[in-house]
């Protein structure tokens, strides 16, 4: 949500969520977001540039699910077919132990740890960009953030998507006066929707990093504002809930590294899949599940069995997701290769029956001894966008600020809202390899991919969705590539979800499915989900065609743009 149709620079056209033509393509939930994007490559920027400059605005009309108060994942393929990824999550701060988010020897709830300066990591998104721009880019970060200033100044229109993520939040943003200013109107409610949001703190942070490069974020008044909100939440004396002070200072902002790291890989039928490896589990998670699905040749006699082949390859790749995932700089040994090779998959697909399992499994030995890690809550508020251009660069990026409004805490005088990352570790855990530490990376279920057919750029895809990104994206993946349909119908299709637990969630829509999946395989289903996840890729045909698709319907509809349509 966030974008308004019409009006804009130039008659930006209306949000529309399928694009098809040449020259580069963009696809984000946000109109604004979009246009920025398909700007910025008209004017000779790149895919990575254009992400850039669409990201910084999402962070001014997303700022509940996506903003530099929080962190991400980019996976780029360059011209030449080079692969690779960025990792801009959050990191804990040096004092943070595995107890941190424990009050009398038990965890805290987890609103009680969200709602709180805890869960607030060093923020990685700045970080990212630079990284991006610095190897990838063509454009500098100032001309990049145009864009997103003049968005933040003019304002943007609130619509019913933004409305009704407000609203959960109103009692814990009124605790929060920097917040509530922002987001609150002043009789306490969520902003009207059809009102125009404005965000000059927002647009005057925006300027300064774009003066003074991203350093001006991890050192000096920016870090110190942002280290003061998390360690003394800036309550209002008369806020109804306990804020916990949290850990991270400048000093742990000032040592923030984004990471460029290799990516995953798997081959299935004929395709290269890419993903995000560790800290992220998407990649390897969704990488695993595909290696099982693999060995069946054809996927399913029909509908119904593939889904169901689905659904269990993703019960054993979450059962190995929690096994084995972490920080790779903690977790130690990570067997990644072990994870994504096909002889593991097939001891995992030969577990699988015409009877589903409705229970959780545990992670198999097979690659190595490692913790055990119960699931973590992970919000499903995040944001995807992916981007293409002329050249053959594609960009498929997801971030993020954790759950929908973050921590709740904007920095006064910044107008960025923190992120609650660090409850992505098992906070509840001592001993789990995604336990909290100090300086530590949480685990993640981002899982932005890229799909190539002898090197040459088929698909981008990605999601928001907490831990269902991952069959989200994976199903995305096999309604494309197995049940015949085109992009924009593989993502509009209902979904279902299973990770590894006693039953399945599925979307309404799904119903039907649902229903042959438990009279032919014994399948159980959990209470419906309105939504689940909200994907944006593109698809690549010969000749320089692209076809750029979002949702039609979730998240309020996405937006999908080419820089020259085909007449």
């Amino acid at each position: 949500g966030g974008g308004h149709p019409g009006g804009g620079h130039g008659g930006t056209p209306q949000k529309v969520p399928t694009a098809v033509g040449s020259g580069g393509a963009a696809a984000t939930v946000d109109l604004l977001a979009t246009d920025a994007a398909i700007d910025t490559l008209r004017k000779g920027g790149n895919a990575v540039d254009a992400a850039v400059a669409a990201a910084g605005v999402l962070g001014v009309t997303e700022p509940f699910s996506a903003g530099i108060g929080g962190g991400g994942f980019m996976v780029i393929r360059t011209p030449r077919g080079h692969v690779t990824t960025i990792d801009g999550r959050e990191t804990a701060g040096a004092a943070m132990r595995p107890d941190s988010f424990f009050e009398n020897g038990t965890p805290l709830p987890f609103a009680d740890a969200r709602y709180s300066g805890l869960s607030a990591g060093v923020p990685g998104t700045v970080a990212k960009w630079e990284l991006a721009l610095d190897r990838y880019g063509s454009k500098p970060l100032r001309k990049l953030l145009q864009p997103a200033i003049d968005v933040a100044r003019r304002g943007f229109t609130v619509d019913q998507t933004f409305f009704d993520q407000t609203t959960p939040n109103v009692d814990y943003f009124d605790d929060i006066p920097s917040t509530a200013a922002i987001y609150l109107d002043p009789d306490g409610t969520p902003r009207d929707v059809g009102s125009t949001l404005r965000n000059p703190d927002l647009a005057r942070t925006y300027e300064y990093i774009a003066r003074f490069g991203a350093d001006a974020f991890y050192r000096g008044p920016l870090a110190r504002a942002i280290a003061q909100a998390a360690q003394k939440p800036p309550t209002a004396p008369t806020a109804n809930h306990t804020w916990r002070p949290g850990l991270i200072t400048e000093q742990d902002i000032a040592n923030y590294r984004a990471i460029e790291r290799k990516p995953t890989k798997v081959d299935y039928k004929g395709l290269e899949v890419w993903g995000m490896g560790p800290p992220s589990s998407g990649g390897s998670t969704v990488g695993e599940a595909l290696n099982i699905l693999e060995g069946y040749q054809p996927l399913g006699a029909d509908r119904t069995q593939a889904l169901h082949r689905y659904l269990e390859a993703s019960r054993y790749a979450f059962a190995d997701r929690n096994k084995y995932l972490g920080d790779p700089a903690y977790v130690k040994p990570l067997p990644l290769d072990c994870l994504l090779s096909q002889p593991f998959a097939d001891v995992r697909r030969a577990l699988i029956t015409d009877t589903a399992v409705n229970a959780a499994v545990p992670g198999d030995d097979y690659c190595g001894p490692a913790g055990v890690a119960p699931e973590s809550m992970e919000g499903p508020s995040t944001t995807h966008l992916t981007i293409a251009d002329d050249d053959g660069m594609v960009v498929s990026y997801t971030f993020t600020v954790e759950s929908t409004g973050g921590n709740g805490i904007v920095v006064p005088g910044t107008g960025m809202l923190l992120n609650n990352e660090l409850t992505d570790f098992d906070f509840n855990s001592l001993t789990a390899p995604n336990r909290a530490q100090g300086g530590k990376r949480p685990r993640s279920s981002m899982a932005p991919t890229i799909v190539t057919r002898n090197g040459r750029p088929f698909l981008a895809v990605g999601s928001p969705g907490g831990s269902m990104i991952i069959t989200t994206v994976l199903q995305t993946l096999l309604e494309r590539l197995e049940f015949g349909k085109d992009l924009p119908a593989a993502i509009a299709a209902p979904r279902a979800s299973q990770r590894n637990g006693a039953t399945s969630i599925a979307e309404p829509g799904f119903a039907a499915d649902k229903e042959a999946l438990r009279t032919r395989y014994g399948h159980a289903f959990g209470t419906d989900q309105a939504e689940i996840g909200a994907v944006t890729g593109i698809e690549f045909f010969d000749r320089g065609r692209m076809l750029a698709a979002a949702e039609p319907v979730r998240r309020g509809g996405g937006s999908a743009l080419v820089v020259k349509p085909q007449r």
